[in-house]
């Protein structure tokens, strides 16, 4: 292994956080929704599309983007008040990997479960360590 990638995986990388970010679930999806529009979202309008994410969930992974630059908040001054999302051009990086993922996934979704559905048929085993 080079040492590059040795790097990514010490505990005091700072990619490490940013990776963080990326492997939540919500912000995979936060960043495929956005990049699937070519006009920033309401937060409804993003719950609505995101299947199962509650409000703090869906909350806390658009304050993680934008804090990471990924994803820009723009509020109107209406009442009541518009807030409306975005990527960045990091964003917009960081949404071609997750567009890579998404279709990975729906190209090998039945591959998987049927992993799964072996693994779980086999009887069980014990490892230890």
């Amino acid at each position: 292994m080079d040492t590059d990638s040795k790097v990514t995986y010490t505990k005091d990388c700072p990619s490490r956080t940013v990776l963080g970010v990326l492997a939540n679930k919500w912000s995979l999806y936060v960043l495929g929704v956005l990049g699937g529009h070519d006009r920033p979202l309401r937060f409804t309008e993003l719950r609505r599309r995101i299947e199962g994410v509650t409000q703090k969930s869906l909350t806390q992974a658009l304050r993680n983007l934008e804090r990471d630059g990924l994803v820009s908040r723009t509020a109107y001054p209406t009442v009541p008040p518009r807030v409306e999302y975005a990527l960045t051009a990091l964003g917009r990086q960081a949404g071609a990997l997750t567009t890579a993922i998404a279709d990975w996934s729906r190209d090998n979704a039945d591959a998987v479960h049927a992993a799964r559905g072996a693994y779980d048929a086999r009887p069980p085993h014990h490892h230890q360590g």
